[in-house]
């Protein structure tokens, strides 16, 4: 006989030889899931080989529970004879969390108990509580207090996906149907996906040089989830680079970084953040890398090489917004996102890591370094550098640019009117330093004067 495999709230123990391992399991299935089942005389493999049952065997598991299980806990222990061999099966719960075993703290990952330390621990529970209430909670905003056309777009997106039936529709309806409303207020869920309040922070941000420090653009949008998606993603596509490839007969315009892999990482962030409190997404754009980043910890004991070599369950910390998402089409599929993007990166050569943190999660895209090609005289800029350019045909030379000339350089792409003195205000520097970079800049032939100094303006000069 053969009761299948281990889970995370069902262990198997060969024989009783294995108290203490069998311990460390009923502790960490608990604090993960509050209940669970534990057999003795079952192989991990789920053959049921059985084992000797005597009163003293069934006392000495009830008196190790009784030891090592903090707080105390009162499982059912009892003898069962399957397939005629004799087994102990042992079901317990609690929800006075968190528990240890032998004096440890341990979780429960798929069918394996990992060991944490206490403050993992406590991350790891006040994120359950919030995934629990959060969502469900009555917002301080009516139900009317809504942007009528997000709801009608993501209808009409999820009706067109084939995840929704069309059928008669009104805002209100859609709001019932997946209980974003709470009486005559909006659920917190409801107002973060819809709502006309302004509820939700993007901050966006376009950097001269690969240091957090001048910027070329700033935004700061305040939206609901489904517009700051458009907006997100606009802001990305807008700031990278693209390029021109042939399919065929057609010219077709691609970007550096997959548009999936980003709606894919951008949605994630907004399904799985924490909003409870006052943080705000982020995205930033580098010249070598761009960052999105989603306030609250990563959602998940596994880690996200986990969910790309391994056929695992999504852990979804808000299960009504994450199912909105999937609807209208904006998530692909539960568990997937990270193999997709995975695969998106590595068709298109585009490297990736990520970043995690107490506050929040951060995915990295780094971008691949360009080039200025020099010929004699003459420039050719093709786009902003890592602080080399590098000549590509024959009688070129490679130039190098130090930070200082990236972030001037960045600069003046973006407003040719700039003065010596704005300069300094936008990179913090002195004047001094200011046109220092801007001599070795014209003695590299990348910029050039027109006009006045003071009426004047700065040409990047291309061939």
């Amino acid at each position: 006989m053969n009761l299948g495999k281990e889970s995370e709230t069902l262990e198997f123990k060969k024989t009783t030889g294995e108290l203490k391992e069998a311990m460390v399991s009923i502790s960490a299935i608990l604090n993960k899931h509050g209940v669970g089942t534990l057999y003795f005389g079952v192989k991990p493999n789920g053959d049921v080989t059985g084992q000797n049952v005597s009163e003293s065997s069934l006392r000495d598991v009830s008196r190790l529970v009784y030891e090592s299980i903090k707080p105390q806990i009162y499982p059912v222990i009892q003898e069962e004879i399957l397939d005629g061999r004799h087994v102990i099966k042992v079901e317990f719960n609690g929800e006075d969390y968190p528990y240890s075993a032998l004096g440890r703290y341990y979780l429960r990952t798929a069918d394996e108990d990992r060991e944490v330390t206490p403050a993992e621990l406590r991350q790891f529970f006040v994120a359950n509580e919030y995934k629990e209430k959060w969502e469900k909670t009555k917002s301080q905003f009516f139900s009317k207090q809504i942007d009528k056309q997000s709801v009608k777009s993501f209808w009409e997106k999820a009706v067109s996906a084939g995840r929704l039936t069309g059928g008669r529709y009104s805002a209100q309806t859609v709001l019932k149907k997946f209980g974003l409303v709470d009486g005559d207020y909006l659920t917190n869920a409801g107002n973060v996906l819809f709502g006309s309040s302004h509820p939700v922070t993007l901050k966006a941000a376009l950097f001269a040089t690969d240091e957090k420090l001048t910027f070329l653009d700033m935004k700061m949008y305040e939206d609901n989830i489904l517009n700051l998606l458009k907006t997100a993603e606009t802001y990305i596509l807008k700031n990278i680079n693209w390029r021109s490839e042939i399919v065929g007969i057609d010219r077709e315009e691609v970007p550096e970084i997959p548009v999936a892999a980003i709606r894919e990482i951008l949605a994630n962030s907004y399904a799985h953040a924490v909003y409870n409190s006052n943080t705000y997404h982020e995205i930033c754009i580098y010249p070598n890398r761009v960052t999105i980043y989603s306030p609250g910890s990563f959602a998940s004991t596994y880690s996200p090489e986990d969910y790309i070599n391994k056929d695992i369950q999504s852990s979804i910390r808000n299960a009504v917004i994450s199912k909105v998402l999937y609807l209208n089409k904006s998530i692909e599929q539960f568990g997937s996102g990270f193999k997709r993007i995975d695969s998106l990166c590595r068709d298109a050569k585009i490297k990736y890591s990520y970043e995690l943190s107490e506050n929040g999660f951060t995915f990295i895209f780094y971008r691949r370094i360009k080039k200025i090609s020099v010929s004699g005289n003459a420039q050719k800029m093709d786009d902003a550098v890592n602080g080399t350019v590098n000549g590509t045909e024959s009688g070129t030379v490679n130039i190098f640019l130090n930070i200082n000339e990236q972030a001037v350089l960045g600069l003046l792409g973006k407003n040719p009117y700039y003065t010596r003195q704005e300069l300094a205000e936008e990179t913090s520097k002195s004047l001094r330093t200011i046109q220092r970079t801007l001599d070795s800049l014209r003695e590299k032939n990348l910029i050039e004067r027109i006009g006045s100094d003071r009426s004047g303006y700065w040409k990047i000069r291309k061939k």
